[in-house]
């Protein structure tokens, strides 16, 4: 190589470490982390940094999305949502989670838990055979297997009957859904069905932005009232794509009320910002009629929004926490915001639960998330490993009165990366039906001990605290 190729390479280490210290909103270990790994294995860290260190979208693409989200109506603020709010303890949490997309917490909500995966499907396909005016779907993840076929041949049947049908599957997580049969057949039936961030040509998609940064919704919105939510994919719990981990068993929550439109809003963001027809209309139409007496707040993060927005909902509500808090999630590679707010929670007294799987399908997170046991035992907290599958519910009861469930993990991916929709909720019947399904699932589960923890060989611990450690560059 000639000078003129060291003086190439030298600036352009120069301009990536800059762009790392420069780049807003990123935690200081992140930042700390591709820094160290920029200036010591520069051929490695600047591709990689280039590749996987920005939460960056195509650029056509975020801008689009941001101004469609700015321009699109909010339902208007419900009186009595924001009095029960104001009167209560979530007050922080809820008016944190209201700067997130500006939608306000509503009340008269009602709301019911699916037994279970498969009920979920039949009870979302109820719903559409019900539908009258519009049905809207996202799914991170759909398989063309029992439950993607049924749920596919319903909404194609609803499209024939006139209503319309509009459906998003992320591009990459519903690949063999929207190469399969069933997609052409919606398409037939009159479903506008496209790909969320369609990939395209790789190489020019990784060029332009990260391919990994997906669309990890899961969403039904029904008539403009009738709204689902919760951690499902449009798949079977066998998930035949990783069947040795299986059965998936996820939670999925059926609302009736104001809080559709909240649904329905983040809807609207992203099928418009992949071209989809204007739903202006929808969101400006009156609010369902009041169906019982939930507080629920709706929250859609994604690497368009400009501060750690989840991270930040997640430890409001744990720091409110004063008797019990329980969380279920399958992947656990928190922040240091979340990770300060568990053990300090555990640590004024409140009974702190973590359940996780104890087989993860991604054996990296797996071991990353075991590293910080140590600390959380000794903090107070207990922690579980769910045996019979892996648990893919997204949960957070507080208190036994307010929670948090949908489709975001407590993992850097869902906290940066990821499009994810959660509710906030207030109401003390449902937190308990919700406390009761994550009770059946720690009678499935073996607790983890400080003598299980300090038993762990050496090699697996540097290993683990290792990948720990590389967290903060994804």
């Amino acid at each position: 190589m000639t000078i003129y190729h060291w003086i190439l390479l030298a600036l352009i280490e120069v301009a990536t470490l800059l762009h790392v210290v420069l780049r807003p909103h990123r935690e200081p270990a992140s930042r700390l982390a591709w820094l160290v790994v920029v200036l010591i294995l520069p051929a490695l860290g600047i591709p990689a940094y280039l590749l996987l260190g920005d939460t960056r979208l195509i650029r056509r693409r975020r801008a689009h999305g941001l101004e469609i989200e700015a321009a699109l109506p909010r339902p208007p603020v419900d009186p009595g949502g924001a009095v029960r709010v104001a009167a209560g303890p979530w007050q922080p949490s809820f008016a944190l989670a209201a700067s997130v997309n500006g939608l306000a917490p509503t009340c008269g909500n009602a709301a019911s838990l699916a037994p279970d995966n498969r009920a979920a499907i039949a009870a979302m396909i109820a719903d559409i055979e019900a539908a009258r005016a519009n049905v809207h779907v996202c799914f991170y993840i759909w398989l063309p297997d029992e439950s993607g076929s049924l749920l596919a041949l319903a909404l194609a049947r609803a499209a024939r009957r006139g209503v319309r049908v509009r459906v998003l599957a992320d591009a990459l997580g519903s690949r063999q859904f929207v190469r399969s049969p069933l997609w052409e057949e919606m398409r037939a039936s009159g479903v506008d069905a496209r790909e969320a961030l369609p990939v395209g040509n790789l190489a020019w998609t990784l060029i332009r932005g990260r391919v990994d940064l997906r669309n990890h919704r899961k969403a039904l919105i029904v008539d403009n009232a009738v709204a689902w939510c919760g951690s499902q994919n449009a798949a079977d719990p066998e998930f035949r794509i990783k069947p040795r981990f299986a059965p998936w068993v996820d939670i999925m929550t059926r609302w009736h009320g104001p809080i559709a439109r909240h649904w329905q809003f983040l809807f609207a963001a992203d099928w418009m910002a992949e071209d989809g027809d204007d739903l202006t209309a929808l969101l400006t139409a009156p609010l369902p009629e009041p169906q019982g007496g939930i507080v629920a707040q709706g929250i859609g993060t994604g690497p368009t929004v400009a501060y750690g927005a989840m991270p930040s909902c997640f430890a409001a509500l744990i720091h409110a926490a004063r008797r019990t808090l329980t969380i279920t999630t399958p992947y656990f590679v928190p922040g240091e915001q979340v990770l300060s707010a568990l053990m300090a929670a555990a640590r004024r007294g409140v009974e702190t639960t973590l359940v996780v799987p104890h087989r993860n399908d991604s054996r990296f997170v797996g071991a990353a998330s075991r590293s910080h046991y140590p600390a959380l035992l000794e903090a107070g907290v207990e922690i579980h490993e769910f045996v019979p599958g892996l648990l893919h519910a997204k949960t957070m009861v507080v208190d036994e009165s307010a929670a948090i469930v949908g489709s975001a993990n407590l993992d850097r991916r869902s906290f940066e990366l990821n499009f994810e929709n959660t509710i906030l909720f207030e109401d003390a019947a449902l937190a308990r039906a919700i406390s009761a399904r994550q009770r059946d699932w720690l009678a499935q589960s073996i607790a983890i001990t400080p003598a299980m923890a300090a038993q762990t060989p050496l090699t697996k611990r540097i290993w683990r605290n290792l990948l720990a450690m590389m967290s903060p560059l994804l």
